[in-house]
């Protein structure tokens, strides 16, 4: 069965979740750096079957498109250039790193660990993916 891949997009890094299966949990995968990104999606889905890409969609407080909404739409265009048959959605990604960062410290992640940006990431896809299943 397909699953569903999470994207947290940025400048540097992408956080990437992926649901199991059966489409009902989403669990943090990994943090790609966003030039290697493509190449990575291509490799991983030579090996698994995604039905769906589910992309953060930063917004101002107000629910304006923020600054880094610019870097997004080219990054979206060759996604759906390189992989035609999947959909993607959008999801608002406000305060979803403020959340993980809360995630962390609620789970009793040492602070050291909470420094690292890759980790906030990879959970702020999680969220976003949370997200969209909840909203389905």
């Amino acid at each position: 069965m397909a699953r569903i891949l999470a994207i947290d997009y940025g400048g540097k890094r992408c956080g990437i979740a992926i649901t199991d299966e059966s489409k009902i949990i989403a669990s943090g995968l990994t943090t790609v750096k966003t030039g290697d990104l493509l190449i990575w999606l291509k490799e991983y889905m030579s090996k698994e079957d995604i039905e769906l890409f589910v992309v953060g969609e930063p917004k101002r407080l107000h629910g304006d498109a923020s600054e880094s909404e610019k870097l997004i739409q080219p990054f979206l265009e060759k996604l759906n250039n390189e992989f035609p048959g999947i959909p993607v959605k959008r999801i608002d990604e406000r305060f979803t790193s403020k959340i993980a960062f809360d995630t962390m410290i609620a789970s009793g992640i040492s602070k050291k660990k909470r420094r690292d940006k890759a980790l906030v990431d990879q959970i702020s896809a999680t969220i976003i993916l949370q997200d969209y299943l909840y909203n389905l």
